[in-house]
């Protein structure tokens, strides 16, 4: 005794995390214990739950003035996964624990007043950066063990209550390793298939390019055309998740206390709605967490009805379109998440929806029509690849059309998954899509002949089009050549790409 005792945990800033040296100190006076180091309230209250949960275990609460120090101490620290190791840190200033019995490991966990652990979040984080620091072992509340077995390379022990893990400590009663659950990829069959929309051929073929570049996409169309519909069919027209992209989304939706035990198998589908606020949707807040378009991150975020969004809200996606990722700066903080994902919006054409409707009249005036239009920014329109009008399917014919065995739905998946392996060789990269090439790689990646380049640029004077839309249609012809499986793009390729640009012009 005498001696500062240190525990290590982690603290999960941002993405990542940063190595937290938690030390006790114990000296004659008054009891009480005294918690320093930038910690909130959070922090503050675990003197309460650390104290009950040390008696209710049957150990020594020792009558002393006890201080903890969280270092560094400029960081700031949050959440109640440092419970465990107040709590070992105690323990072992008091000689209840030695030193060497909690060294070369890192504690997480919130405790419970009777002493069991409860499961926390960002566990992803904790695991990876325990890792990075060359920690042997990752002591974890059982309920995580699970999302935390994604990370390889680390012991990880899945602790039930704080008596359990000190009699470990002390090799008394040793905690059997957990073995978690297979992690394999969770596939649904519960549509909704292409085969079970009517007609939109052209808006089906949209989507399957879309969905085998990851290119932004903009529906419009009169309510009830099935534009909603066909943005649904995204999530099983994109292939299965690989294994780093499943820990990359299982952790970020950690992070978000979304999903705290299970890992994430499946491609995320966002639909904020249009009252969201712009914090919930790219993150941030007094407590930097991940938003709606980091949650979509190797997914998709659907926006319905997108000019009823506010203005602000949707311009602040402009950036984490471009670069992929999101940057939050606050006053006494910062933080980093990727934002890698598709974007599919739909809108009405006016405000009455009907403006160019073949059977119903509208009702909007000119004026009223350009000003809803307006609406979406040119910068932002120019960030989305595909503008696609979906027409109103004849409703008598609606019921005559029958979908069996999926095979058109069946056809695309094998489409888009051919043309997925064909950019992941190209590009050497299991996460490099055409769609986020940027402008210095398409010269490099993507040689195009005279007649394409004639076709494009004679395009690009007629239409006006930005040195943005300039290169995006060259990523589109790209992903029509791969569904085909053609080496090289074809003047047809560039035109079709043409078609679902024209809108946006």
């Amino acid at each position: 005794m005498g001696s500062v005792a240190k525990v290590i945990s982690v603290a999960p800033i941002g993405f990542d995390g940063s190595i937290i040296e938690v030390e006790s100190d114990l000296k004659n006076g008054l009891p009480s214990l005294q918690i320093v180091g930038l910690g909130n309230k959070a922090i503050d209250e675990a003197k309460e739950r650390v104290r009950s949960a040390i008696s209710n275990s049957l150990l020594d609460f020792p009558a002393k003035k006890i201080v903890i120090n969280l270092a560094p101490a400029e960081l700031p620290k949050d959440g109640s996964h440092y419970d465990l190791a107040i709590a070992l840190a105690i323990l072992t200033s008091s000689g209840q624990l030695r030193q060497e019995e909690v060294a070369n490991a890192a504690f997480a966990g919130e405790l419970a007043l009777d002493g069991s652990l409860r499961p926390i979040r960002g566990v992803i984080s904790i695991t990876e950066a325990a890792k990075e620091a060359g920690l042997k072992t990752v002591y974890l509340p059982a309920a995580n063990i699970q999302q935390a077995s994604l990370i390889d390379g680390v012991a990880l022990i899945g602790v039930s209550s704080l008596k359990q893990l000190f009699l470990h400590l002390k090799k008394e009663v040793l905690i059997e390793p957990l073995v978690a659950q297979s992690n394999s990829t969770i596939t649904t069959d519960d549509g909704p298939f292409l085969d079970d929309i009517y007609g939109q051929e052209q808006a089906k073929r949209a989507m399957i390019i879309a969905a085998a570049g990851r290119h932004n996409i903009l529906l419009t169309g009169s309510p009830g055309a099935g534009k909603t519909m066909l943005a649904n069919t995204l999530t099983s027209l994109l292939p299965p998740l690989s294994p780093s992209e499943i820990v990359a989304v299982t952790k970020l939706h950690s992070l978000a206390g979304e999903s705290v035990e299970t890992v994430v198998g499946q491609r995320p589908f966002r639909t904020p709605h249009h009252t969201a606020s712009r914090v919930s949707l790219i993150g941030g807040g007094g407590k930097p967490k991940p938003g709606e378009i980091s949650l979509a991150h190797m997914g998709v975020l659907f926006l319905d009805e997108i000019p009823e969004y506010p203005r602000s809200t949707l311009e602040s996606l402009r950036q984490p379109l471009e670069d992929k990722k999101i940057s939050i700066s606050r006053a006494n903080s910062y933080a980093e998440y990727p934002s890698d994902f598709m974007l599919v919006a739909t809108m009405n054409p006016c405000p009455c929806g009907y403006y160019g409707d073949a059977t119903h009249e509208c009702t909007c005036s000119s004026t009223q029509i350009l000003a809803y239009q307006a609406r979406l920014s040119g910068p932002l329109l120019d960030r989305i690849d595909l503008v696609i009008s979906v027409p109103r399917v004849a409703t008598k014919t609606l019921l005559d059309h029958k979908s069996v065995n999926n095979s058109q739905h069946k056809q695309a998946e094998k489409l888009i998954l051919s043309a997925v392996h064909q950019q992941h060789n190209r590009y050497r990269n299991g996460a490099k899509y055409n769609s986020s090439l940027s402008s210095r790689e398409i010269k490099q990646r993507i040689p195009l002949s005279e007649d394409v380049r004639r076709l494009l640029d004679s395009a690009a004077d007629r239409l006006s089009l930005s040195a943005r839309s300039y290169f995006r249609i060259i990523k589109v012809a790209r992903t029509i050549a791969d569904l085909e499986s053609a080496e090289n793009i074809m003047p047809n390729h560039v035109a079709e790409a043409l078609q679902y640009r024209l809108t946006t012009s």
